[in-house]
């Protein structure tokens, strides 16, 4: 079961792919790979596990970092059961909080709206939840789920006959030989075990794959990442005030003992490291707030009382793979406040525990492979490691490395803003169509757009800090509506269009980096760099250098999406030229260093 590219080379190179993950699942073996936007690694990774999951009665999990890339494979799906006349089922899982349709919930956090589920599910207090014993709505639902349906497409049929549509996503989940579902559907400990709990499924029985994998590193990190601010246990006070609660001394302890870390931060600095005693977590008060909580989210969604519980429980956790840091840190406006973060360095604690019939990791940034072996921890001796060439015509292609700016701190000045401006507009002037360029932050955009909306004669768009899903969506539609005469993006590398938006044949003709996106040099980056350091040798590499080439290589990505599609990719910084970088790109980068980027452009265009 295979669905094929038309052209010779890029289907030369799936069938090579569509190969490997068949032997690697049949061997139970796990796969790293990284091959080329646009080769259809969703549809190579579906049409090659769902068949040996049906005769094995296992059951595959595609998860991923955004909802937009569950409809990309729900619409594979739909066309694998129609093309091969297959009955499967299939669900798609995103966030519960997501699912659910009592009023209000979006605003609450993720881990403090399942203490509010499940308090309403006990109190039997949520009708969405009762309806779902309700035989007749429950069938009438079900009749309604045919098919492989977006989240989306099921929340709206579970609206209308007023059932929770996470129960009955669940109920469908029990017999699906396919689940969609998010990274912490699998990553988290305690969603995962609810989840499968739910679906009465075992991971051992489960063939999972990692789309755009390159997260996975950060996602792991982020989840067993904690932090209190001193605005969190002041609304604590508050809201214990409120509620006339008896926890004022103890909040009051705790405020006082954040206070005292001030000390440890040098004056010249922001933050400063320490250790587990420095600050004192009463494991007795734990309980005692996470009741108080329960009752305080009875008449509100969200309590910073259970806020508090939950970072006094983590700080007791271990020092190993783990770094604890105090910074002092402004408001929005300019309101000052400490925050003392519990922070993990270490993805493989929680990717060890995946007992999967096999692991599939793949994205088309997944490079250097032996890198994310080792940040994963996977067992060399059943873990392939893969890395696909472009097979897609380099005449298409025009990639150029421009060495005439940088963005590196030391060198940020006007004269230096305004001269990336200019090599940016007369570059996006000459591209024909649309073109889009990222910065390593927004402040830097900010900076050069000062100037190059003066000098760039075309529409431009810029993309706003925190888009909502709709905004995004919002914004590429306006984007793509401009592409017969031509209008500029500008946004950050890692903001919400760097990676994960498609935009094939004529609708981006262009795309420049502008700058390195390195991690902030905090402290943060430093203990990262220094842990990878100690296990692997390779510090610098792992925690600093590699991940800003592959959001790099992520931005560049947006351009060039078929065999078929032609434009241009620039990286504006003379650091792209320095050996200690460049020998970070892939092997078949092919990019030519020029400082006359403009007429290089107009002769590729050119030519037909």
């Amino acid at each position: 079961m295979q669905i094929l590219f038309p052209y010779p080379e890029p289907r030369k190179v799936q069938n090579a792919l569509l190969t490997q993950i068949k032997s690697c699942v049949e061997n139970k073996q796990n796969l790293i790979v990284h091959a080329p936007t646009g080769l259809g690694k969703t549809a190579a990774v579906l049409s090659t596990t769902l068949p040996y999951a049906i005769e094995n009665n296992l059951t595959v999990f595609f998860i991923t970092p955004k909802h937009s890339q569950h409809h990309i494979a729900i619409e594979t799906l739909k066309e694998i059961k129609a093309k091969f006349n297959l009955d499967f089922q299939v669900v798609d899982f995103i966030g519960k909080k997501h699912m659910c349709l009592q009023a209000g919930v979006e605003l609450m956090p993720n881990g403090e709206f399942h203490d509010y589920c499940r308090d309403l599910r006990k109190k039997k207090a949520c009708d969405f939840y009762l309806n779902f014993d309700d035989r007749v709505r429950k069938s009438m639902c079900l009749r309604q789920i045919k098919g492989p349906l977006h989240a989306e497409e099921l929340i709206s049929v579970c609206k209308v006959h007023a059932v929770c549509p996470y129960e009955i996503a669940g109920l469908v989940g029990k017999g699906a030989m396919v689940i969609i579902a998010d990274y912490h559907h699998i990553l988290s400990p305690s969603i995962r075990n609810s989840l499968f709990n739910r679906i009465q499924k075992n991971l051992s029985e489960c063939i999972v794959c990692f789309d755009e994998a390159h997260n996975v590193p950060d996602k792991c990190r982020d989840l067993m990442t904690t932090g209190l601010s001193s605005i969190t246990i002041d609304n604590a006070l508050k809201e214990n005030k409120t509620f006339n609660f008896d926890y004022e001394n103890e909040l009051f302890d705790i405020k006082n003992n954040l206070a005292n870390l001030v000390s440890k931060i040098p004056i010249e600095k922001n933050e400063a490291l320490v250790k587990k005693e420095d600050f004192t977590a009463e494991k007795g008060l734990i309980a005692p707030l996470r009741e108080a909580a329960e009752i305080v989210r009875e008449e509100q969604k969200k309590s910073y009382l259970a806020a508090v519980a939950y970072f006094l429980e983590a700080w007791l956790g271990p020092d190993k793979a783990f770094t604890r840091i105090i910074s002092r840190n402004f408001t929005r406006h300019g309101k000052p406040y400490l925050n003392l973060t519990y922070k993990c360095l270490d993805p493989s604690l929680l990717i060890s525990q995946l007992d999967a019939s096999s692991l599939i990791f793949m994205s088309g940034t997944l490079t250097p492979t032996p890198m994310y072996l080792d940040l994963l921890d996977l067992d060399a001796r059943k873990t392939i490691t893969s890395e696909y060439k472009d097979p897609f015509p380099k005449s298409n292609r025009l990639s150029l490395l421009v060495p005439s700016t940088t963005t590196k701190y030391s060198k940020r000045d006007e004269a230096m803003f305004k001269r990336i401006s200019k090599i940016c507009s007369d570059m996006a002037n000459a591209i024909p169509g649309n073109a889009a360029i990222f910065f390593p932050s927004y402040s830097v955009r900010d900076s050069v757009y000062y100037f190059f909306k003066h000098e760039v004669n075309k529409k431009i768009l810029l993309e706003e800090r925190g888009l909502n899903k709709h905004e995004k969506q919002e914004t590429i539609d306006r984007f793509k509506s401009y592409s017969n005469e031509g209008a500029v993006l500008l946004g950050a590398s890692s903001g919400s269009f760097g990676e994960g938006i498609d935009l094939p044949g004529n609708l981006l003709k262009g795309v420049i980096i502008v700058g390195l996106p390195l991690a902030k040099p905090d402290l943060e980056t430093q203990e990262l760099i220094n842990y990878y350091d100690e296990r692997f040798s390779r510090g610098w590499d792992y925690g600093y250098i590699i991940p800003a080439i592959i959001k790099s290589l992520q931005n560049a990505g947006r351009c060039i999406r078929s065999e078929t599609d032609k434009g241009c990719i620039i990286y504006l910084d003379e650091r792209y030229a320095w050996d200690n970088y460049k020998k970070c790109f892939p092997a078949d980068a092919n990019f030519e260093i020029t400082k006359m980027p403009v007429e290089r452009i107009k002769d590729f265009f050119n030519k037909s």
